[in-house]
């Protein structure tokens, strides 16, 4: 989901027209505030979810609500564009500096912005991605952890057994809990994942 943040009615609905155009569901918000008070509630789905932010608005700044955003560490699953009619060279520096993901200029070209966003909802995408696996890890008894390790280096189930004193039938249990929890089915698809 693109989320445009803007306090101009006219900047907001040709961003949104500009969206549908390349199909990405994109919703707009007149200002920080009123987004502020719903990004808790942001259900992350596959699809990705980016920002398109003015940096100058009456209620809160965009500059404001990107610290917020990163204090909050959503920045990875939130990846933020600026937009800007007042921007400058410091500006859009210090932005990517402090993990911004671009930085536009208006009048921009609307196929180069397309273009970022499209690749902000793949960042993000791959940002989700990767957190589901931590999560998966996270469910890992300490040793399952241990097998896991001596799968990804191709080690067998007896090697295994061996190395860490247990039997081969507890290995292959391990083994199957792990690849089950990792929701994957061969060796070959978890070292994939993890990579």
């Amino acid at each position: 989901m693109l989320h445009i943040i803007d306090d101009e009615d006219a900047i907001r609905d040709s961003l949104l027209w500009l969206a549908q155009s390349r199909a990405i569901a994109a919703t707009a918000w007149p200002g920080a505030a009123p987004f502020l008070a719903m990004v808790d509630q942001i259900n992350f789905d596959a699809g990705g979810d980016c920002v398109l932010l003015d940096i100058r608005m009456p209620d809160v700044s965009g500059g404001a609500l990107f610290d917020i955003l990163a204090t909050r560490k959503l920045t990875q699953r939130l990846p933020v564009i600026f937009l800007t009619g007042h921007g400058d060279v410091p500006m859009a520096v210090d932005s990517l500096k402090r993990g911004a993901f671009d930085f536009f200029e208006k009048p921009f070209n609307d196929n180069k912005l397309m273009d970022r966003v499209e690749e902000a909802l793949a960042a993000s995408r791959a940002a989700g991605a990767q957190a589901a696996v931590q999560v998966r890890l996270a469910t890992l008894s300490a040793r399952e952890r241990e097998v896991l390790d001596l799968i990804l280096i191709g080690k067998m189930n007896k090697v295994i057994a061996d190395q860490l004193g247990i039997s081969m039938r507890t290995v292959e249990v391990h083994r199957a809990h792990i690849f089950d929890k990792m929701h994957v089915k061969t060796a070959v698809e978890l070292a994939g994942l993890l990579k």
